[in-house]
């Protein structure tokens, strides 16, 4: 007698579980995933071709969700603003510096940073401005190992003198 596609899917349901501990350490994100996983294999149960691994196959579906799930997550953190000019992106925050000591360590990093060499300066601020490595490497024409050699270069030298 043969066992169904479904039946094997869900008699595998301990391993997923086993495998979700994999992917994150939260007991409820992780059963989230095994059932989110159990889902997508049952719905696409006529995909699966006979003799070949189920546990591989439902390991990349669970895979392929984790990360399409963190991907979600993600672009949700994005900040969108649609105001003329980016108003709320440019606004100067009055709140993270209110004391006159973080006012002084903000000022003071920003005087290191100024003093940076033009060649690690321009990487570093146009990195810290949220700019990708990628696009700093076009816009400066030079080649991505350099840009991400000159931004650890950057913070090494800022960290020195901060610390002097």
């Amino acid at each position: 007698m043969t066992t169904t596609v479904a039946t094997r899917i869900c008699g595998l349901q301990p391993l997923l579980k086993r495998l979700s501990r994999k992917f994150t350490r939260d007991v409820d994100e992780s059963a989230d995933l095994v059932q989110d996983t159990l889902l997508k294999a049952l719905a696409h149960q006529d995909k699966f071709r006979e003799n070949t691994n189920l546990h591989g196959w439902l390991f990349t579906i669970m895979r392929n969700t984790f990360i399409n799930q963190y991907r979600k997550r993600q672009r949700g953190q994005t900040i969108h603003d649609p105001t003329d000019e980016l108003y709320f992106l440019n606004i100067e925050d009055q709140h993270t510096f209110s004391s006159p000591e973080r006012k002084y360590a903000w000022d003071d990093l920003w005087k290191n940073i100024d003093a940076l060499r033009e060649e690690l300066r321009m990487p570093f601020k146009l990195h810290t401005s949220g700019y990708k490595y990628h696009e700093i490497a076009e816009r400066l024409e030079i080649p991505i190992g350099t840009v991400k050699n000159r931004i650890f270069h950057a913070r090494k030298e800022i960290q020195s003198r901060l610390y002097l």
